[in-house]
């Protein structure tokens, strides 16, 4: 069992940053791929990024309108998730969440992932 909380939201500026946190329970973090979904209002969650467990040798993936704007990681030690978000839209508005499953992939599927948090809000004026 995982309980992920995150933390990081808030209101900024188009052209502003953002770092979002996820902290996990559970001893066996390091097992889990970790992701970053995001849901706008009137739209369907979606895939922002991931990273691998510690067998994938840090493999991260990124979803095309965020390559370059965001990075994600993870701290193994103390089973946490980052994402670090600049040059921030407007479009960029959502609630972002983190979410966890026992893979040796990354799946960019809502569906495939087993747990998540309650979501941050981000919000970025024009």
């Amino acid at each position: 069992q995982v309980q992920l909380v995150e933390s990081g939201g808030g209101l900024v500026q188009a052209g502003g940053s953002l770092r979002l946190s996820c902290a996990a329970s559970g001893r066996t973090f390091s097992n889990y791929a970790m992701a970053w979904f995001r849901q706008a209002p009137g739209k369907e969650r979606e895939f922002v990024s991931g990273v691998g467990n510690e067998w994938s040798g840090g493999r991260t993936t990124y979803v095309a309108s965020g390559k370059g704007r965001s990075t994600i990681s993870r701290d193994n030690a103390k089973n946490m998730v980052y994402l670090q978000m600049n040059s921030l839209k407007p479009e960029d508005t959502a609630v972002y969440y983190c979410a966890a499953v026992t893979s040796s992939w990354i799946p960019d599927q809502e569906r495939m992932y087993d747990y998540w948090g309650q979501g941050t809000q981000v919000t970025v004026s024009s």
